[in-house]
């Protein structure tokens, strides 16, 4: 106790010194809210900080900073100001600052979230754009996804047959865990009755929860090394024992390319292939561990999380259920018909369920963090080099000021409207935008659209007893990413 004390009073007498020397420095800081000494304004975040950063920003304006301990914080709630950060200015925030629980995972450098972005992340960057997210590599690839969406019928089906309800939530994250690993390694991480999910669930969550907690560690960096709130413990062991699953089945295709080539053309085979080019490549085989780590957490946790959302919504506005299983069955046929991923471009509703789900519940409310390379003028003020930039999605995503009735779920507003979610319309950015928007924004698409389909052309849906669309708890847990407090429940019934 005697060394936090000391710790926080050595905090503040080196804050105090830095503002008194720092003064001309920071002028003309976007508006904010006066905090306390040493924390500053930490404890206006809560246990939602897109909620409370939403509320401050209605006092304080569209671009306003916040002092979170010793760092300040520009946060950006409209599409103007979040346009001139992605866009206009894309190049000072092309980096991120590096939380703690982040910094425990193994070659932080290798990632594409958030490894600083050289030469090296390009090359990153390029070889998923050109050769691993193109519609040719994902159409290669669809059968296997096709393949897991048919075991997650046959299984709801046999939960039907009983008339139990099922938690929406792991199922969707199951599937689409087992969707990323089929696409990534052609093989299944979750067996087909789903009883082995429950420790990939948890071992993700803890990574995404983690990331998302306020960590003192990060806001006082004479903190970093004490670790206090133990997080950064807490999440490497996630972390180890996911670089070893991934490990283990990168040896046994490494083993198996050493006899008769025989091509799967996944994911990783693509991967090793860079890993053979030698120094012309700076892949290796223990450096794209952390690339499909990447792929993997935002595949499998937020696309299932987007799902269970979508499922809540639809059981909260049955109209709309029922207008989106007449589209799904019109388009597909009977319920023994199999969907596929080349029947979604002609079920415009179920892909305007999609987006209208992304909009309310963007699976990174606050997107991932910025820090400015250098001064920079935004909105008339002046984000200084170091600073942090926060941009809020999700309280742009229901402002009036830019959407009718924002805090209602209304797909047919994309039906009648061109917004996309591809990070060129900045009053929608579920997946962020800028030369770090999401780069598996294609894939997690056509996984979320797939299995939601599914789902409404195989069953119609009841929600248990003593539980009504009004009575349907909609409260959101924060993590880094955003999922449902209360996991959603709901009854399938076979057609």
């Amino acid at each position: 106790m005697d060394l936090l004390i000391f710790l926080l009073l050595l905090t503040l007498f080196l804050v105090t010194t830095r503002f008194i020397l720092n003064r001309r420095v920071t002028k003309n800081l976007p508006p904010g809210p006066t905090g306390f000494p040493i924390i500053g304004n930490l404890h206006q975040l809560g246990p939602k900080p897109h909620c409370a950063l939403s509320s401050l920003a209605q006092t304080y304006g569209p671009i306003m900073s916040l002092r979170l301990g010793s760092v300040t914080v520009a946060v950006a709630s409209s599409p103007a100001a979040a346009q001139e950060i992605l866009q206009k200015n894309d190049q000072a925030f092309a980096n991120r600052p590096i939380p703690e629980s982040v910094a425990a995972q193994p070659n932080l450098g290798d990632t594409l979230a958030w490894a600083p972005a050289d030469q090296r992340w390009r090359n990153r960057r390029r070889v998923c754009a050109t050769q691993i997210f193109t519609a040719q590599r994902l159409d290669l690839l669809q059968h296997l996804r096709h393949r897991k969406v048919q075991e997650l019928v046959h299984h709801l089906r046999k939960q039907a047959s009983n008339g139990k309800a099922v938690a929406i939530g792991d199922l969707a994250f199951a599937t689409m865990l087992n969707l990323v690993s089929n696409t990534v390694f052609s093989e299944d991480l979750v067996d087909p009755e789903f009883e082995s999910a429950g420790e990939f669930k948890e071992v993700v969550w803890r990574i995404m929860e983690d990331a998302g907690r306020v960590n003192f560690s990060d806001y006082f960096p004479l903190l970093k090394p004490f670790d206090l709130q133990g997080v950064k413990r807490h999440v490497a062991v996630s972390y180890v024992r996911l670089h070893n699953i991934f490990d283990g089945l990168i040896r046994k295709r490494v083993a198996e390319r050493e006899g008769p080539r025989v091509v799967k053309g996944d994911f990783l085979d693509v991967l090793l292939d860079q890993c053979e080019q030698g120094e012309a490549s700076d892949f290796t085989v223990e450096s794209i561990k952390p690339l499909i780590l990447d792929l993997f957490i935002a595949g499998s946790d937020t696309s299932g999380s987007t799902t269970e959302w979508a499922m809540a919504e639809l059981l909260r506005n049955p109209e709309v259920m029922q207008k989106a299983r007449e589209e799904v069955i019109q388009v597909i046929g009977s319920s023994s018909v199999e969907i596929t991923e080349t029947d979604i471009p002609r079920l415009p509703y179920i892909q305007a369920i999609v987006k209208e789900t992304l909009r309310l519940h963007p699976p990174v409310p606050l997107l991932l963090p910025y820090v400015a390379g250098h001064d920079v003028e935004v909105s008339g003020y002046t984000i200084h080099k170091g600073n942090q930039v926060l941009i809020n999605a999700w309280s742009i995503g229901r402002n009036p000021q830019f959407w009718d009735e924002p805090l209602l779920f209304q797909p047919q507003r994309f039906l009648r409207s061109n917004i996309d979610f591809k990070g060129r319309d900045f009053e929608y950015l579920p997946f962020g935008g800028g030369r770090r928007i999401c780069p598996g924004l294609p894939l997690a698409i056509r996984m979320i659209t797939l299995m939601l389909a599914a789902l409404l052309h195989s069953f119609q849906w009841e929600l248990p007893q003593g539980v009504t669309p009004h009575t349907l708890d909609m409260t959101e847990q924060y993590g880094i990413t955003l999922k449902k407090l209360s996991p959603l429940s709901a009854i399938p019934i076979s057609l």
